[in-house]
């Protein structure tokens, strides 16, 4: 039992001289998912957000959330590139009538910088934010489970 003992003694030591401490050993691989759903949960905790993703992509996600088991995609209108020190995003936001869409974009991009760079490590050098709705508040909800009574397909 003492000879495992030692040998670990001795690896440490030499790991220590020659490789630095134990939390500097080895390699973490962040996945682009993984950046995509931080971003889009910081990009959602912004007020005047009021969904993520293009119409065709928000209709196909409200499809999938009624399929038992699709569940809510906190990816959708994300898009990251990941490397091994920095990340790029790309999100796509429908933002609520009224609300200063500069300020809103101001505020998501401070929200998903800061979220991502802290829950990673990663240096975010870019966050691109294409707004591609206004929410107007007679619009029916996205995510309604019937489409009105008229056959419209939902945007």
């Amino acid at each position: 039992m003492t000879e495992p003992t030692q040998r670990e003694g001795q690896g440490e030591q030499g790991a220590r001289r020659s490789h630095g401490g134990p939390g500097t050993r080895g390699k973490t691989t962040i996945a682009d998912g993984v950046v995509e759903k931080i971003a889009g949960l910081a990009a959602r905790d912004v007020g005047g957000v009021h969904a993520m993703g293009s119409g065709i992509s928000r209709t196909l996600g409200a499809m999938r959330d009624r399929v038992p088991g699709g569940g809510k995609s906190v990816t959708r209108g994300v898009s990251a590139e990941v490397g091994e020190v920095q990340t790029a995003l790309d999100l796509e936001i429908v933002v609520e009538y009224g609300v200063s869409i500069a300020d809103v974009a101001r505020s998501v991009r401070e929200n998903v910088v800061n979220a991502v760079e802290r829950m990673t490590g990663l240096e975010v050098v870019e966050v691109n934010i294409a707004v591609s709705d206004v929410k107007l508040p007679d619009e029916d909800e996205d995510d309604d489970d019937s489409d009105g009574g008229d056959g419209r397909n939902l945007q």
